[in-house]
């Protein structure tokens, strides 16, 4: 049991380093490494791996041992495109079915990241918890469930496009066309603005991929 708690304990603090940006993909995990970092012994470390490499987010390369996953510009594309049709429908919902707290909220969160652009990394984690909102106020477990299905390739997308502070600027208009939309209760509307936030932030990524 005790071993178990440990692996799991590595298991989410290595997640969240991917998640920060500590490991990007194409690093090299070392087990030695990360279980000095986390002050836990190899088994649980290599627990952690082979679970994340089961999960997609880890793979084994021939002498190099554990490798943070790297997208191919191809898999990025298709990424996106599942994210356009399940955030395009979670902003159609909630249109319909959010309520006007939790679209005050998302306004909120978008005058933080407005207010972060001095701190990406910061405005990026603002930014997610925005998507998140989008996502709860569609009021429907199977797209939650299927947007969740969609995290672990997400954090593979590599450093946030955050960096540029015109960049913000474009997400804070986007997002507050979805606002305006879902504040008027145009289902159409919001889902438009959704799909355009889309892909505009995949533009960006494509962008970055070619540097």
């Amino acid at each position: 049991m005790e071993r178990q708690s440990s692996g799991t304990t590595a298991y989410d603090a290595v997640l969240e380093a991917i998640r920060r940006g500590d490991y990007t993909p194409g690093a090299r995990l070392r087990e030695e490494e990360v279980g000095a970092r986390l002050s836990l012994s190899r088994t649980p470390v290599r627990e952690a791996f082979r679970r994340l490499e089961a999960e997609g987010i880890v793979e084994h390369r021939p002498r190099a041992g554990a490798v943070v996953r790297q997208l191919s510009q191809t898999e990025v594309v298709e990424l996106y495109e599942m994210r356009v049709v399940l955030e395009r429908t979670a902003a159609e919902m909630a249109a319909k079915h959010g309520t006007e707290a939790e679209f005050d909220t998302l306004a909120e969160l978008n005058r933080q990241i407005a207010g972060e652009r001095d701190s990406p990394s910061r405005a990026a984690a603002i930014n997610q918890a925005f998507h998140r909102g989008l996502y709860l106020a569609s009021r429907n477990r199977f797209l939650l469930d299927a947007a969740r299905g969609l995290n672990n390739a997400l954090l593979l997308l590599g450093p946030t496009t955050f960096t540029d502070s015109a960049r913000i600027d474009v997400v804070v208009r986007q997002h507050a066309a979805i606002i305006e939309a879902l504040d008027a209760g145009d289902a159409e509307a919001a889902g438009a603005a959704a799909e355009a936030h889309l892909q505009t932030s995949l533009r960006h990524r494509l962008q970055v991929l070619s540097e």
